[in-house]
């Protein structure tokens, strides 16, 4: 009889093991599903944003030299009712272009031949500019901005393809994908863009 006891307990404590096991285990895979599921829905959450609300854009070629270098990473805001001096990126094609806007619709714009910008009559202060250049320009001046398009240019005036050519344009709102505020990368200019 004795002999039984002794080995019940084993039993029973091999048993005890077996369903701590078992029950560690279904814990875990809880706590893994659940992080999972967090994980799934932070992602997804993260794309909306990015997509509706705030997309993330990287810099391809130099016409916003030297405010924005080629590879750096921005991230936009949507809106609308863009104001003189904000930079906006753009669809021109299938191209997604990053610009200044330098008049809204009805404005008068003229560049002279030293690549001063004026608007409405009034020298534009370019502080972001480092060298004024007339650049490529097919247009007539005093160029009137047809309405609900904005005239837009680079800061790199000498090799900025921008509203000064009928090729771009004047920008539409709907063209436009919103205001960029920030830069993320790389991290030595990390923060807000004027």
């Amino acid at each position: 009889m004795k002999t039984r006891v002794k080995k019940a307990i084993p039993e029973i404590n091999e048993l005890k093991a077996e369903l701590d096991r078992v029950e560690y285990k279904r814990k875990y895979v809880n706590v893994f599903k659940s992080t999972v599921y967090t994980l799934v829905v932070v992602a997804a959450f993260a794309v909306l944003v990015a997509t509706l609300w705030m997309p993330v854009l990287q810099i391809y070629g130099s016409s916003m030299t030297p405010t924005i270098d080629e590879g750096q990473i921005v991230i936009s805001v949507k809106g609308k009712n863009f104001e003189q001096g904000d930079l906006v990126a753009f669809y021109i094609g299938n191209k997604l272009l990053v610009k200044r806007v330098i008049a809204g619709p009805g404005d008068y714009v003229l560049v002279d031949e030293n690549g001063t910008v004026f608007v409405n009559g009034t020298e534009l202060y370019e502080p972001y500019v480092s060298e004024k250049a007339f650049g490529e320009c097919d247009i007539e001046y005093p160029y009137q901005v047809p309405d609900s398009k904005y005239f837009l240019m680079g800061d790199h005036r000498k090799t900025s393809v921008d509203s000064r050519t009928s090729a771009v344009g004047c920008i539409s709102e709907e063209q436009i994908v919103g205001k960029i505020v920030f830069r993320v990368w790389p991290f030595e200019v990390f923060g807000t863009l004027e």
